[in-house]
Order: structure tokens, then C-alpha cells, then sequence
């Protein structure tokens, strides 16, 4: 297997400018085109547009500002080359929020993050990303495909079932969140069964360093990578684990959150991200993520700029179980009880797993009573503490991570 995924991983700086400022002018003719993009980009001439420099004059466009295109234009907002039939796939998130997914090869270019992985012709890889209504599982394996593995599309749950397919068929990898394996793996030593899963390409949460160590002292290699529904795959690590590398065919910016201003270099902002994606152009789209930028090249010879990666949320949204809830989904919960005056989710762990804590104000009844709406609104399963109507903090919380990322 080549060290890297293509020459395109290995260009000099000034190839890599060459490139950009060759592409992104046509990506910012393409999005001026869209209906989408009508107030954002008028007034913009793209042929100025050459350089990560250039596009912080440009507004920033934010999840919320597709949320209201696509209730006013349909499934994308306006904002795509194609109509939404002309996809192999039309996705939902929470909100609800429409992606579109491509059939072409490695249309979201995950195959890049699966090859630094070292995870290709002869893996297979067993993808426990969902593939319902969501695009993760589609996500890895499009990029299975790109490195000619092959793919048990797994899928969540199940997790006895799980353990004996890995270890009937030989699967060699995993794809999924970064809690999950140990799951599998927990289950598997219950059960007596040995795996021969030696790598693991993880994403749709933060890998905490110790649960990293706990993979790696049972012999499995576990990278991560930073993706999103709408834009694919934005950095990913390599076998250097110095910082993620972002790729080739996206453009970030670290930006002082809540405006579109680039911050000093290896200042915390949040991440914001254009895609060089023909059929998605999106341009300076907020992530809502924060990171920084890290100085110098990786380790391991590919050149391009590098992140940090994860360092928490720009605003209270926060991950749990790979899954975003946001500070709207709790005003929803409130909203569904009459006697509820506030409530606040408490991201925490236990054992090396994401664990969510409701904390409701209510004058009576059972934690029991609100668990049906919690799963329901927040789309995950937690522990529901019901509190003294007045006792929950007056600090404008909804969402409190109590995780440790050090």
C-alpha cells in the first residue's frame, strides 16, 4: 500500500495555492449561480476570489441559514447544482435538515481518512455507522469503496450479533463512533470470542485519550477523523497523531465564533468550512465546532495545514453517543410539559461512554413520567433527575459538557 491516499497529499505550498486559486473562483461562480445564495454572494466578483485570504470578506453561511432556504426552496435550499432527484441519496438531520449524497466515487472523500487508517484492499471493515435517514454509514462506505475494502454495513445495535458476525467473517476494522468498539469488544471477551479487528477509523464523537490507549493495548490502531453530514470529510489523522490534516478538497478557516473574522494563528475560533464539492458548493459555512490551527506540517509528509481538532462547540450544541442535541430540542422538552419551568442535559462519562443526564424542574411526580419525551425530543435515551422548581444554575445553560478533553 503507498504511504499516501494520492500526490495531492504531498504537493509543495505553492502547488496546492496554484490549485485553489484555480478552483475556487469557478466554486464561487457555481454558488453565485445557485437561488440559494441570492443576498450572500450578489454583490461578489468570484475572479477575486483565490485564497483563503480573499474569502474572509464573504458572509458566513450557518446551519440555520439552511434551515430557512430549504423551507422556502425545498429539499436543499437552493443551494445544489442538481435537483434533489438527481442524487443517489437525500439525507435527514435534526432540525430537519436535507443533505444530498453523491454516487460518484468517494463523493464525500472519506477513502483519503480509511487510507491513513491503513484499512484497504485486504480489511474488511465492519461499518457501525447508521445508514437510516442519516449519512454517516453511506459516508465510510463510499470511502470502503475508494480503498477497495470490503464492508459489513452493521449498522447500531445488536451488539451480540455483532460480535459473532466480526468473528465469523474475519472482520479486520471497524468504523462507527469511538465508544462503540469497546462495546463490541467488552461483548466479545463476555462471550469468549477472540476478533482480529487491529484498526479502527472512528468519528461522530470525541476519542478521549485513554479510551485511545485502552484500544491500543489490545492491539488495535484507532484514528479519527472530523466530518459533518453537509460538507464530508473536513481533517483526519495519521499514523503521526499529531493534530488532523485537512483535506485536499475543502478549505478552512478559523474564524472568532459568531462572526466571520479570522483569528491570529493558533488561536481557538470556530471552524469554517468551503467546499471545492461541484454538486454542493457550500461557501464559508459555519461548523458551529471550534478549533485552532496547528503550526508546521505532520510528521508523517503530507503538507497540508492542520488542526487541532475537536475542542467543544462554538454554541451550547453539544455531541452525545455521536448524536447533536441542541439547545433547541431542550426548549422543546420544556415546552411539552406544562409544569416544567427549565430543564438541562448534562453531557458526562462512565466506563469510557458518553452518558446524558436530564435535569428537569418540575414540582412533582417521577423522573419516569418525562423519559418517553426525552427520548422522543433529544433523540437519545438518558438519565432524567428531577429537581427543586429555582435550583437548576441562572447562567443561561441549557447544555452543560462536563466531559474532560485533556
Amino acid at each position: 500500500m503507498s504511504h499516501y491516499f494520492d500526490e495531492l497529499e504531498a504537493r509543495s505550498s505553492r502547488d496546492r495555492a496554484t490549485a485553489i486559486a484555480r478552483e475556487l473562483p469557478a466554486q464561487i461562480a457555481r454558488a453565485k449561480d445557485l437561488p440559494g445564495y441570492h443576498g450572500f454572494l450578489d454583490n461578489v466578483d468570484p475572479a477575486g476570489i483565490t485564497s483563503a485570504a480573499a474569502l474572509a470578506d464573504l458572509p458566513v453561511l450557518r446551519k440555520s441559514d439552511l434551515g430557512k432556504a430549504q423551507a422556502r426552496a425545498g429539499p436543499f435550499g437552493g443551494l445544489t447544482t442538481r435537483p434533489a432527484s438527481g442524487f443517489a441519496h437525500v439525507f435527514q438531520s435534526p432540525g430537519p435538515i436535507y443533505e444530498p449524497g453523491g454516487g460518484a466515487h468517494d463523493w464525500w472523500r472519506m477513502g483519503r481518512f480509511l487510507h491513513a487508517c491503513g484499512i484497504g484492499r485486504d480489511d474488511i471493515v465492519q461499518n457501525c455507522f447508521g445508514y437510516h435517514l442519516t449519512p454517516a454509514g453511506m459516508i465510510f462506505e463510499s470511502g470502503a469503496r475508494a480503498v477497495d475494502a470490503a464492508v459489513l454495513p452493521a449498522g447500531t445495535g445488536q451488539t451480540e450479533l455483532q460480535v459473532r458476525a466480526a468473528a465469523d467473517i474475519g472482520v479486520t476494522a471497524y468504523a462507527g463512533t469511538p465508544d462503540y468498539l469497546k462495546m463490541i469488544l467488552d461483548k466479545a471477551d463476555e462471550m469468549g470470542v477472540s476478533l482480529a479487528i487491529t484498526r479502527a477509523a472512528v468519528g461522530g464523537g470525541a476519542l478521549f485519550p485513554s479510551l485511545r490507549q485502552e484500544y491500543a493495548d489490545r492491539g488495535i490502531t484507532c484514528l479519527q477523523c472530523y466530518a459533518t453530514a453537509d460538507l464530508g470529510n473536513i481533517a483526519y489523522e495519521s499514523e503521526a497523531m499529531e493534530g488532523m490534516i485537512v483535506d485536499e478538497h475543502v478549505i478552512v478557516e478559523i474564524v472568532t465564533p459568531g462572526t466571520g473574522d479570522p483569528v491570529a494563528p493558533g488561536q481557538v475560533g470556530e471552524v469554517v468550512v468551503t467546499t471545492l464539492n461541484p454538486d454542493y458548493p457550500l461557501i464559508r459555512f459555519a461548523t458551529g465546532d471550534l478549533s485552532a490551527v496547528l503550526e508546521g506540517t505532520s510528521p508523517c509528509g503530507r503538507t497540508n495545514m492542520r488542526i487541532k481538532g475537536w475542542m467543544g462547540r462554538a454554541d451550547q450544541t453539544t455531541k452525545i453517543k455521536g448524536m447533536f442535541v441542541r439547545p433547541e430540542q431542550v426548549a422543546e422538552l420544556v415546552a411539552r410539559h406544562d409544569e416544567i419551568t427549565r430543564a438541562r442535559v448534562i453531557a458526562t462519562r462512565a466506563g469510557e461512554m458518553d452518558v446524558m443526564i436530564v435535569q428537569i424542574e418540575a414540582p412533582g411526580g417521577q423522573a419516569g413520567d418525562y423519559a418517553d419525551s426525552v427520548r422522543d425530543v433529544l433523540k437519545l435515551k438518558g438519565e432524567v433527575e428531577l429537581v427543586t422548581p429555582g435550583t437548576l444554575p441562572n447562567d443561561g445553560k441549557v447544555i452543560e459538557d462536563r466531559r474532560s478533553y485533556e
